[in-house]
């Protein structure tokens, strides 16, 4: 599309879709070079699971009087198991994590961090104490998400460290466990996080580490 050797003037539906998540990745820019590319009158459609300010920033740029059309939270399913991990003050939680995972029937465990950041350093650390681990998040490339997320899939790493938006979307069979390291910023950041495990009426649980 750069060299202009495929011409867009005739399209008139753009789909966005997990806007937010190609926003985290970095594709901001190109999304901009695709709309700016589309001439005339044109049906556009977002679809995001957050709305921030770039994205809104995004939407007011390339659509005129937009209709926002929400769609209700749903509740976690029934079968899967929530629950509380208390750190007390003065304990170091990677050492819990890294505790539980020891444990047998953590087999399959996604475990979510707040940053990019950390959860490449958090799936580092957990490597160097000789738990198989591996992270995905907006700054790894396409093929290197989709070797830890084949390696995941294939029991050859234990736990993925993964972002918000990094996961979404994500149907992994036979999650056992989902541990939310870094508290989620919202009730549908939980929904999404705790539903990567009891997929397709398996059973599943939910861990949520909380600092006291």
């Amino acid at each position: 599309m750069e060299r202009r050797s495929l011409d867009l003037s005739g399209f008139g539906t753009v789909v966005l879709d997990e806007a937010d998540r190609m926003l985290d990745m970095g594709f901001i820019d190109d999304m901009r070079f695709i709309l700016g590319c589309m001439q005339g009158e044109r049906h556009t459609l977002f679809f995001s699971a957050t709305l921030g300010k770039d994205i809104e920033r995004l939407i007011g740029d390339f659509l005129k009087s937009p209709v926002r059309i929400s769609v209700k939270t749903r509740d976690t399913p029934k079968n899967i198991e929530q629950d509380i991990v208390r750190i007390p003050r003065g304990v170091d939680k990677l050492e819990v994590l890294a505790g539980l995972l020891k444990t047998p029937d953590f087999t399959r465990v996604l475990i979510f961090g707040r940053t990019k950041h950390g959860v490449k350093k958090l799936a580092k650390l957990l490597s160097r104490m000789h738990i198989h681990a591996e992270s995905i998040h907006g700054n790894k490339s396409h093929n290197a998400r989709e070797r830890a997320l084949r390696d995941f899939k294939e029991g050859k790493v234990q736990a993925l460290v993964a972002t918000d938006v990094a996961a979404r979307g994500l149907d992994i069979p036979d999650v056992s466990h989902v541990i939310n390291y870094d508290l989620p910023g919202t009730y549908e950041d939980y929904i999404h996080r705790v539903g990567r495990t009891g997929r397709h009426v398996a059973k599943g649980k939910a861990l949520t580490f909380v600092q006291e």
